[in-house]
């Protein structure tokens, strides 16, 4: 039972191979043990942690769910939850060194600081856009000659002025009452100092900008989320106890702070301390006199989730906006399974 119980919860790694890989989340795969699934047994279970939450970083974990589920999350945090981008330029004078598509690319992939949830998408075909489904900014750059610079300078920042546009010119233009419904701050790019474009006297940029809703299925740009990622918990666990020089060895095949060398009685001895650090780097298994001392698992259902935001919504509202559109596609499923169920008797007369 203990080797079930092991195959069912844990994922090994051994020297040469990764062992119990496959997904037993369902009923019948084991003789003699009830795998059958429950909402008791999914609460019990079921849990989230929060690790940290620093800025645009979160790390929580999430335990009692399959891969299937997790992957899940992980997918739509990249590609179906909204956020707003930049999808029309329109150029009215653009006379610097990149051509007006390369900068219609460029603006496009600047993360743009707006709630999507206070807007509708537009609809398609509708060039103009409304208060309600659009933002629009306008970029107006000219560079000149700097005529307070030294003579003898050949720093382009002495001698030119405005010859490096930056994502802090984008002025916010309100549409109907947005002005009366946001401030100033509410809407802007995440970061001022993303470079645009460089331009030299006399070279101007000129556009006005329409931002939408949109998610990153269609296009990576409405993408959230600079990474979303998951991994499995790993465990380490010592078969016997290693003292004295090869505790010394052992320590130094984890990585930093997963083991220590403890001394008890005189004696050096291994322990682990924080198998939650360890890359799970198998360096242990080159040595012939350790590598039978450690067990190396990674927990199955338990997922270390690193979520970083690209700043237009901070990381725990993603996830539980990522959430709602989980519940969203259960919903829609069920009601489909429904509709067949209706269906079918009247088939079958």
């Amino acid at each position: 039972m203990a080797d079930l119980e092991q195959i069912r919860t844990r994922v090994t790694l051994t020297e040469h191979e990764v062992i119990n890989t496959h997904s037993t989340d369902f009923p019948g795969n084991y003789a003699g043990y009830d795998d059958t699934w429950s909402l008791a047994k999914f609460e019990e279970k079921f849990r989230v942690n929060i690790v940290s939450l620093e800025g645009s970083e979160l790390e929580f974990d999430m335990v009692g769910v399959d891969a299937a589920i997790a992957n899940a999350f992980r997918r739509i945090l990249l590609a179906e939850v909204p956020t707003m981008a930049i999808e029309k330029v329109y150029v009215h004078n653009n006379t610097s060194i990149i051509q007006d598509e390369v900068l219609a690319h460029r603006l496009g992939l600047i993360p743009i600081h707006a709630d999507p949830r206070l807007f509708e998408y537009r609809q398609e075909g509708d060039e103009e856009g409304t208060a309600e489904d659009t933002i629009e900014f306008q970029l107006k750059v000219k560079c000149t000659r700097n005529p307070q610079a030294p003579k003898d300078s050949t720093d382009p920042d002495e001698i030119y002025k405005d010859h490096k546009v930056y994502t802090k010119h984008l002025k916010w233009i309100p549409l109907g009452n947005q002005a009366e419904l946001y401030s100033e701050g509410d809407i802007k790019p995440v970061h001022e100092d993303i470079l645009i474009a460089k331009l030299r006297p006399g070279q101007e940029i000129d556009v006005r900008l329409h931002c939408v809703k949109g998610i990153g299925r269609d296009h990576a740009k409405f993408s959230p989320v600079a990474t979303a990622s998951y991994r499995l918990l790993p465990e380490i666990v010592l078969t016997e106890p290693v003292e004295g020089e090869r505790a010394d060895r052992l320590v130094r095949c984890f990585t930093a702070g997963v083991m220590e060398v403890t001394e008890e009685n005189g004696v050096k001895r291994a322990r682990v301390v924080n198998s939650r650090l360890d890359t799970c780097s198998r360096e242990v298994f080159r040595h012939p006199d350790l590598k039978d001392c450690v067990r190396l698992n990674r927990i199955r259902d338990h997922f270390i989730f690193s979520v970083e935001s690209t700043g237009a919504l901070a990381p725990d509202v993603l996830v539980c906006e990522a959430t709602k559109v989980l519940m969203g596609k259960c919903r829609k499923f069920l009601a489909e399974l429904d509709a067949v169920a209706d269906t079918e008797p009247q088939n079958l007369r």
